[in-house]
């Protein structure tokens, strides 16, 4: 046995340029190129074994929908109760196994995701999710990468934090895994996301049962391929497309479902979360439930902002991957003093955005995911078109012959409460309303009560008496907040992400507290000196 144990100390992995001549530039072209002229079949992987079950959907390009890039298998009934079994049976040994051997196999994924398997990931994180290529190095890249890393170190942390003992009591703390499975439901947004929800709770000791977006099987994939190259175990993470339906059902309906680590839409996850209470006398133990859920995420400015880096906090954070981050700016309060001065320019600068095909690094955006996406996004357009409570000021464009393409819209409300001010839409729509300076104050508390949700915001003064009059009174409206930042780009070990209220349970994946939620700890107080008499000294006679 060895003695304490100390983790490599984590290092935010650095963001590659792409810039014109540089290498990664010709390799993540030379990727590109292959994985889009071949095709893939993707199995059911249950136990480590891979199961084609026949059934089976197209994996496309968003932005070139009519090129498939393979299929995927989906999981029936039979093979997700294999799952199950798996999954349990694999427990035995991968909970019992020292931490660090587990910290190892993902240590060794950061490794070979920062060198030989970086592109591979990229490559297929821009086709199938339709991602330029800076927005996949720094999520399919360097954000996972700070996920495996910084986890591992984050574990080390919670092992330590152990209870006082003295000279006759020793005390200690075991932090086990949760008695069960843990089931992970990934989005298609961010492969970090697809890449933590599975591996967060397996570095703990969990085993799990995850279902990846249909969206994004295909860096999913590729994910659970890199895992196995750094020597996980079979059955620790088993992978199971499918119905969502009924992969759910078979999850839910588990005696042995012990947690859930979902990111997804809030209505889903209110009904997972309804589920799991309707059959919680079923379960061994009480499921441990974590999700990242929806947002309308806000920039409000004062007075006082800097007018040009508002703007580009607008345009980057409203538009960059197609307004299809959970974080993304879709609400803007901009004072009309301000909103004078950026107008033209902010105007221009979005109707010069370039769109397109990914594999041309000259667009800054692609396409939305889905045809089901792009007619919910274009609804919202074409609403604010005809209402009198709005105007499109510029983009609105729609076009879905070869991709789902919708140009990046700036939409003013006359109403602060507009339909595009309240609702989530998860496209390129961001929605301003501007407010006469001398409501500073009613324009935070309308801030705060339009929107249900709680997960990302930003608020933009020079003026830091209307800094601090902000975080005061929006102190609950966003889990990550920013101050003259855009409400996206939250950094692993940096700024734990979440939100709360109609946005999720706020566990903060990349920091500590997620951890805590994937272990059931025990405590141990070993007597050194055992009493040998039962009576107390108060019984003695006067």
């Amino acid at each position: 046995m060895s003695g304490h144990i100390l983790v490599p100390k984590p290092v935010n992995e650095p963001v590659w340029s792409y810039a014109p001549g540089s290498p990664e530039r010709s390799e993540l072209k030379s990727e590109l190129a292959a994985q889009a002229g071949r095709t893939v079949e993707v199995p059911v992987v249950v136990g480590g074994k891979r199961l084609t079950t026949g059934k089976t959907k197209p994996m496309v390009m968003p932005h070139r929908h009519a090129d498939e890039l393979g299929v995927y298998h989906q999981a029936g009934t039979d093979d997700l109760d294999a799952a199950i079994a798996a999954a349990v049976e694999a427990q035995r040994g991968w909970g019992a196994m020292r931490w660090e051997d587990r910290a190892a196999v993902f240590l060794r994924a950061a490794e070979l995701l920062a060198g030989p398997w970086r592109q591979k990931l990229n490559a297929a994180t821009m086709l199938n999710q339709s991602k330029t290529a800076h927005q996949a190095e720094i999520d399919s890249a360097c954000e996972l990468i700070d996920f495996f890393r910084y986890n591992v170190a984050f574990a080390e942390r919670l092992y330590q934090d152990q209870p006082i003992s003295s000279s006759t009591t020793w005390n200690r703390m075991e932090y086990r895994p949760l008695e069960g499975f843990v089931y992970a439901v990934t989005p298609f947004n961010f492969t970090s996301i697809a890449g933590n929800l599975p591996t967060a709770p397996a570095l703990m000791g969990n085993v799990v049962l995850w279902k990846p977006s249909s969206s994004a099987i295909l860096s999913s994939w590729t994910i659970l391929e890199l895992l196995e190259a750094a020597g996980l175990p079979p059955g620790v993470i088993n992978f199971v497309p499918g119905d969502a339906a009924t992969v759910t059902e078979a999850a839910l309906s588990s005696p042995d479902f012990a947690g859930m680590h979902f990111t997804g839409s809030t209505d889903v996850f209110h009904g997972l979360w309804k589920t799991a209470g309707e059959r919680i006398a079923s379960y061994k133990t009480y499921p441990r439930l974590v999700g990242e859920t929806g947002g309308k995420d806000f920039i409000v400015a004062h007075p006082s902002a800097d007018p040009q880096a508002l703007a580009t906090a607008i345009l980057r954070g409203g538009y960059e991957y197609q307004g299809q981050k959970c974080s993304a700016a879709s609400r803007v309060y901009v004072p009309q003093s301000v909103w004078k001065q950026l107008r033209k320019d902010l105007l221009h600068d979005i109707a010069s955005i370039p769109m397109g095909d990914v594999a041309d690094f000259r667009n800054f955006m692609g396409a939305v995911i889905a045809g089901h996406a792009y007619k919910k996004i274009k609804a919202y357009i074409d609403h604010a078109r005809t209402s009198p409570d709005a105007e499109i000021l510029v983009g609105g464009e729609c076009d879905d012959r070869e991709g789902w393409f919708i140009r990046p819209t700036l939409i003013e409300a006359k109403d602060p409460k507009y339909t595009t001010m309240c609702e989530e839409i998860f496209g390129p729509v961001v929605t301003l309303f501007v407010y006469p300076d001398r409501k500073w104050h009613e324009t935070l508390a309308l801030v705060d009560e339009t929107s249900p949700y709680a997960l990302t915001g930003a608020v933009f003064a020079n003026d830091r008496t209307a800094v601090r009059e902000a975080m005061d009174a929006l102190r609950f409206a966003a889990g990550n907040f920013y101050v003259n930042d855009k409400p996206t780009g939250a950094v692993v070990g940096r700024q734990p992400f979440g939100g709360a209220r109609a946005s999720g349970t706020n566990d903060k994946a990349g920091s500590i507290l997620n951890l805590v939620r994937w272990v059931s700890a025990r405590t141990i107080k070993e007597n050194l000196t055992p009493e040998t008499a039962w009576r107390y000294p108060h019984m003695a006679a006067e």
